[in-house]
């Protein structure tokens, strides 16, 4: 029997986090240096030069989340990516955020390869990037694929020529296409690299079948910490929380007789400075970046009454409220929907500098307003307050002050929805304001049909741009403060 050890290590979700945080003890006394690329990128060298056999991958959305990300629409990222050379990385839905041709000019700028099985150029039924990656090691050989599902597509609506096999069954059976036709009995290793969520990365692995041999899915998406991988279907999974504060460790042993892991061991492993000592020359090569973000943007915008947090993305927060606050009264509409995904920080404040400002608000959008009816108002709060989509991959939402709503995950029913105090009632007509992302993606996010959102003629662009408006009200509301006060209600 011939046997190899291999280390892989592996990141998700990155969003450009390139800059290490101070992390004080429960008592403040003591603090330590945690996470950002400088640390990161000195652990894993730290692995590369102890073990023998090491792989680094990344599963998807290395972009968006920083200011140094967004000013320069993702390069810097890939060259900061290439200082840390990945093995093999997969494609995530925040890859398209700057448009399709800017994700195939990032594609040639990266040093690494890039997979994906089931992007299609649709006209000419040809893969839009590499579909598989075999990468030869100590004599083994090891298969890389890469699968995106419907998040995905929410991002490039607006690139037609572009498709996918988009369902859990129809990526299982692209899987399937790239193990039956590359997978031989040389390959001993067979990992899919995905981006659609744990949940869906459970689904995926029991659609696959036995004989195609995928041993690991390494996702991403969901953003989800685990204490360990789980395993279905004979297929372990992982994936590694978000940003670069820890990283995912994989030791396992191969059989090259049974091309398959006899042996293994995962962590999450912390990243701060008693692991390793920072790189200090991808340190020097971010701070050139930082120091151009730095003189352009730290200028500031104004000062809240106190600090405001978004903690979680499926309940309502503070800064959630304010956001959504400093919307309607450009909008002049009853009610405003903040996709709660385009908030990106944690906290905000007191001092909030331009720089602060998009980075918590990086997606610039265009606002715009429709006129419904109250049936299909609450049609479309029951779709968003159910619990299924409380789910860290659901699409969730913050809303403007006079809303109140109320839900039931007993019943899976709204009981309540007013507005400034009044009974939403199901003849009367009331006006809402969306961002163009979920305007474009409607049915998926707020059960609602374009259709349906257009029918009464009564829409309206409100603005290009969510982010001036943003910027403005900020600048004229000093001292601002916002609660959690019970404007979202969830009841068991």
């Amino acid at each position: 029997m011939k046997t190899k050890k291999f280390t892989i290590l592996h990141s998700n979700d990155m969003h450009g986090d390139f800059l290490a945080e101070v992390q004080k003890s429960a008592k403040g006394k003591k603090s330590k240096l945690i996470g950002g690329l400088a640390l990161l990128s000195g652990y894993i060298n730290k692995v590369r030069k102890e073990e023998e056999n090491v792989l680094y991958v990344i599963s998807g959305d290395m972009l968006q989340g920083s200011i140094i990300d967004s000013e320069y629409k993702g390069i810097s990222t890939i060259e900061i990516m290439n200082y840390l050379a990945p093995d093999v990385v997969a494609l995530g839905n925040h890859e398209f955020d700057y448009g399709l041709p800017h994700l195939l000019f990032l594609e040639r700028v990266a040093n690494f390869p890039i997979v994906n099985a089931n992007l299609y150029i649709k006209k000419y039924n040809k893969r839009l990037m590499i579909p598989y990656l075999i990468i030869k090691k100590a004599g083994f050989e090891i298969m890389f694929t890469g699968i995106i599902t419907e998040k995905v597509m929410d991002s490039i609506k607006l690139d037609e020529l572009v498709g996918s096999f988009i369902t859990l069954e129809e990526a299982s059976a692209e899987t399937g296409k790239i193990c039956n036709a590359y997978k031989n009995d040389d390959i001993d290793l067979t990992i899919l690299l995905t981006h659609i969520g744990l949940e869906s990365d459970i689904k995926l692995a029991r659609l696959l079948k036995k004989e195609w041999g995928v041993d690991m899915i390494i996702g991403g998406h969901s953003h989800s910490i685990l204490d360990n991988p789980k395993k279905v279907n004979n297929i372990l999974i992982t994936q590694a929380g978000v940003g670069t504060d820890q990283i995912g460790r994989f030791d396992i042993t191969v059989d090259d007789d049974t091309n398959s892991i006899i042996k293994y061991n995962w962590k999450l492993i912390p990243i701060n400075e008693k692991l390793a000592k920072p790189d200090k020359k991808l340190e020097e090569f971010i701070e050139k970046f930082k120091k151009k973000v730095d003189r352009k943007y730290n200028t500031i915008v104004c000062k809240l009454a106190k600090k405001l947090t978004h903690p979680k993305r499926e309940t309502e927060t503070a800064l959630g409220n304010l956001i959504a606050d400093s919307f309607v009264d450009s909008a002049q509409c009853d009610v405003m929907l903040v996709g709660s995904g385009s908030i990106r920080l944690k906290n905000l404040g007191p001092l909030v500098t331009l720089k602060d400002l998009l980075a918590c608000f990086p997606f610039d959008d265009s606002l715009s307003r429709f006129s419904i009816s109250g049936s299909r108002l609450i049609k479309m709060f029951n779709h968003i307050m159910r619990k299924e989509n409380r789910n860290s991959e659901g699409e969730c939402y913050q809303v403007n002050g006079s809303i109140r709503a109320v839900y039931s995950d007993s019943t899976k029913s709204l009981k309540s929805l007013t507005i400034n105090g009044v009974k939403v009632t199901s003849t009367n007509f009331y006006t809402i304001c969306l961002q163009g992302y979920h305007i474009k993606n409607s049915k998926e996010y707020l059960n609602m049909t374009s259709e349906e959102l257009t029918e009464s003629k009564e829409s309206k662009v409100v603005t290009t741009s969510a982010q001036e408006v943003l910027e403005e009200f900020l600048r004229n509301n000093q001292n601002i403060k916002r609660e959690v006060e019970g404007r979202l209600v969830f009841k068991r």
